[in-house]
């Protein structure tokens, strides 16, 4: 018996088997029945059993053939069914992301119709989750990140900057005003909004500032910036958080900088991940080209609102503790 099975005497074996007869088989590979004939006298020959008895006209599977062709006719209908799943992923001109979930809601989405009115005949799936891809088990494309961009073996690229500093709403701003007019004073009576998956922390903010944390009130603390930013818009607290996602809110005014003593904190922040060879893909390099440049004028306008707010953009020194 060959090591390596003749897949096409298999294919061959296959469709007899499940037709009934070499002329139905001929038919649908589309080939003569002398050739269907000679595949299955070769197969016969190499596996040196009887896989048909053939009485006159007709062909009945002997129990060797019965198993080869349980075997087979589940193997090709996998393979078919494969085919078929891939072909219809790629007509359907599919581009499938995933992003952290802030990300997607505040940023991604009110940009998306952009590169869909560009590229009217792709399809965009996004999956807000926090969870990175599995590119080896999963059908994603490519990933919009929030982190420090050290994932080994996978192309990394930054697209945005984060811009963090304190900010609640107007009405607390005042309120806090009205405790001190010293800013390191007001934020250890404050009551601080954690962001804890942010890679910016209180605690870090706090020690680069020298102020003591507040031990009046207790900390709130959420996983997701866009329900730390929220709560700070309405006044709950001061939240050290991304002025990148909370860029319409300070545009409207709803939230404010708490002081502008204290500078805005920039690093890079947010990237697009995904294998190396996926980069090759069309979908991936229209949509990269894309929030690359959505990427560009977001930073010119962040840079604008922060300087009309008279804010100071300094950016993370490498020896600065907490980033991770």
């Amino acid at each position: 018996m060959p090591i390596n099975p003749n897949l096409n005497s298999l294919a061959y074996f296959e469709a007899v088997a499940r037709t009934g007869r070499v002329s139905l088989a001929a038919a649908e590979l589309g080939v003569s029945t002398a050739a269907v004939s000679q595949q299955l006298k070769q197969l016969e020959e190499q596996w040196g059993v009887r896989l048909f008895r053939r009485d006159n006209r007709r062909l009945t599977l002997t129990i060797d053939g019965e198993m080869l062709f349980q075997a087979t006719t589940t193997a090709f209908r996998m393979i078919r069914g494969a085919r078929s799943t891939v072909l219809r992923q790629h007509n359907s001109r599919q581009l499938n992301i995933r992003s952290s979930p802030s990300f997607a809601v505040r940023w991604l989405t009110p940009r998306l119709k952009n590169f869909l009115d560009a590229n009217p005949e792709w399809g965009v799936r996004v999956d807000a989750t926090p969870d990175f891809s599995n590119f080896e088990t999963e059908v994603v494309d490519l990933d919009l990140r929030y982190g420090s961009g050290t994932w080994e073996k996978l192309h990394t690229e930054c697209i945005i900057n984060d811009f963090v500093l304190p900010m609640c709403s107007p009405e607390y701003r005042d309120k806090m005003r009205a405790v001190s007019d010293k800013p390191g004073l007001q934020l250890s009576r404050a009551r601080l909004i954690h962001s804890v998956k942010a890679l910016y922390q209180w605690d870090v903010w706090l020690l680069v500032h020298g102020i003591d944390p507040p031990t009046e009130q207790a900390p709130l603390r959420f996983d997701r910036s866009s329900m730390a930013i929220q709560l700070a818009r309405d006044g709950a607290g001061v939240v050290l958080d991304s002025a990148t996602l909370a860029q319409e809110d300070l545009e409207r005014g709803s939230l404010v900088p708490l002081s502008t003593a204290f500078d805005v904190v920039e690093f890079p922040a947010y990237w697009i991940v995904c294998p190396v060879r996926h980069m090759t893909r069309r979908p991936v390099r229209l949509f990269t080209d894309w929030i690359r440049k959505e990427g560009a004028k977001f930073d010119q306008s962040a840079r604008s609102l922060l300087e009309t707010l008279e804010c100071t953009i300094r950016p993370t020194r490498e020896e600065e503790p907490g980033l991770l």
